[in-house]
């Protein structure tokens, strides 16, 4: 008989952010955002920076992660993530700021002093993280593991 429900755990460096059984979840896996239902084939996948997402019931929630692993089974996941953050925890101000720094030094092309390699991730990070931030808060939300066409502004 197949499960009907999945034991997620999500662990980064510093701490256990998910311990839950949930119903559905979708993951940045190394090619692309991934659906994992109960009862998955075992998987192992690099994860990529990126918003994860679960359903609990009818309840979906929204963290942020960005690298590492994930190790699916048909019973259980673990995402080991070098960070992340749940929605509800992210510093908007903060990351607006880093999102406004990152465009400012990706405007200076050309500049020896500026790595752009380094300003376009920080730049990803940042639209990952007010986009998180955003869905964790309230209704509107873009369907999960769906990325914004263009910046998200968040008052």
């Amino acid at each position: 008989m197949l499960p009907t429900a999945l034991e997620l755990q999500i662990v980064t460096p510093e701490r256990l952010l998910v311990r839950e059984e949930v119903h559905e979840l979708q993951v940045p896996g190394r090619d692309g955002y991934m659906g994992i239902l109960p009862g998955h084939a075992p998987l192992l996948s690099e994860l990529q920076m990126g918003e994860l997402s679960y359903r609990k019931g009818n309840h979906w929630s929204y963290l942020t992660v960005f690298w590492g692993f994930v190790e699916v089974l048909p019973h259980r996941v673990i995402v080991l993530a070098e960070t992340g953050e749940r929605g509800e925890e992210i510093d908007v101000e903060r990351a607006q700021a880093a999102r406004q720094r990152a465009e400012e030094r990706l405007k200076r092309i050309g500049d020896p002093e500026v790595d752009l390699a380094r300003a376009q991730v920080a730049l990803q990070r940042a639209l990952i993280r007010l986009q998180v931030a955003a869905k964790a808060g309230g209704p509107g939300a873009l369907a999960p593991g769906r990325l914004p066409e263009e910046p998200t502004h968040v008052p």
